[in-house]
């Protein structure tokens, strides 16, 4: 029984779903944190390690950043076992699979994540109708194709600076994982006056000290390749990526990238977290006693979920956008404010945010962290 409950506490889970399917080797796991603030939107993540350990987590931050962007909707995450590479036909089998098997989970809204895009929500839409981050066909607003993430985190980059001692002008930016979120934020600060000098993938980094044509790089992996195939680019192990001297470093791909056995080897000015849980709690800590801002990935790169809470009630693009601008500004700078006003970690300041109105939403509910009610959804 201590084991079924291991991540238990005060907030949630509210449930953890195991999902099987040998018709089609369906391996799943959907853990919905905590709705008292609204219905649950977080993206089904596929890749071969995932874990019911991660995809707790992953839940539970897409729960704290729902509540410090303010969104009427609480934290959920699904994660499927299999290789995100698989052709396309077999994918869309397991993702119409989970689907369907998870039609009655009234309180999950899927959305896309590492390994499944709009074509992937578009199959989970057709079976259940309840999916984001739709193709645009089909009234969606495509959040990775028009950089939703990425916009979003432009703009805490642009607070975050008022609390740094560099411009944005001739930045040195690194980015680790060049995917929707990081092609697109590479994009954002490049057009703010950012140089690109170091990329990784799965492959490789690439590092030019004199900076990349972004587009280039983008159309390298439209083709199949690697950031490592970049003409002209020192190539080095992916790990390498860590040790690029530069101001603006962003972690865009898997969790936990950074922790205490490498962190030192960071050398940056500001950390903005793309990916969703990049860094462990002790190496953020050791970040701010050594004076690098890092800009945790619940306020950070909440972009994504903003648009897609957007889209699921019924608005356009550009009010996505002027939205995700407006909250990304002024949630970062309260972060900031808070840690100016109090030593801790940017971190603990926006738990101790997000925490405070997630108990409030449950305090209104007869059950805390759950609601009978009906349309709920």
């Amino acid at each position: 029984m201590e084991g079924i409950f291991r991540f238990a506490d005060e907030l949630g889970p509210a449930k953890i779903i195991h999902v099987y399917e040998p018709s089609v080797g369906l391996k799943a796991v959907l853990v919905v944190d905590n709705v008292a603030v609204g219905p649950s939107i977080g993206g089904v993540r596929m890749a071969p390690d995932v874990s019911t350990e991660e995809c707790f987590r992953l839940a539970r931050a897409m729960t704290l950043k729902n509540a410090v962007a303010g969104l009427p909707h609480g934290g959920g995450k699904a994660v499927i076992y299999g290789d995100p590479k698989m052709p396309q036909e077999n994918k869309e089998k397991l993702i119409r699979a989970l689907a369907s098997s998870l039609r009655e989970v009234q309180e999950y809204i899927f959305g896309p994540d590492m390994g499944t895009d709009e074509r992937c929500m578009a199959c989970v839409h057709d079976e259940i109708g309840r999916a984001v981050g739709l193709p645009r066909e089909i009234g969606g607003i495509p959040l990775d194709e028009i950089g939703a993430t990425g916009w979003g985190m432009s703009h805490a980059a642009d607070v975050a600076l008022e609390y740094c001692d560099f411009e944005m002008e001739g930045a040195r930016m690194v980015i680790q994982g060049f995917g929707a979120v990081g092609k697109h934020a590479a994009c954002f600060l490049a057009e703010k006056g950012a140089v690109l000098i170091g990329v990784a993938d799965s492959r490789g980094t690439a590092y030019k000290p004199e900076g990349f044509d972004i587009a280039k790089l983008i159309n390298l992996k439209k083709n199949g390749m690697s950031v490592v195939d970049y003409p002209g680019a020192e190539v080095r192990d992916p790990e390498s990526i860590i040790d690029i001297e530069c101001e603006i470093w962003i972690p865009a791909a898997r969790p936990d990238i950074i922790h205490e056995d490498n962190v030192h080897r960071l050398n940056t000015k500001l950390v903005i977290e793309g990916a969703n849980i990049p860094i462990t709690h002790e190496a953020e800590k050791y970040l701010h006693e050594k004076g690098v801002l890092c800009i945790p990935d619940f306020i950070a790169n909440a972009g994504g979920v903003i648009c897609a809470a957007m889209e699921y009630q019924g608005a356009c693009e550009a009010a996505a956008f002027q939205t995700i601008e407006d909250k990304l500004r002024c949630n970062t700078r309260e972060i900031l404010e808070g840690v100016a006003c109090s030593g801790m970690i940017p971190r603990d300041v926006a738990m101790e945010i997000a925490v405070k109105r997630i108990k409030k939403a449950m305090s209104y509910r007869r059950w805390s962290l759950f609601s009978s009610a009906p349309r709920f959804v």
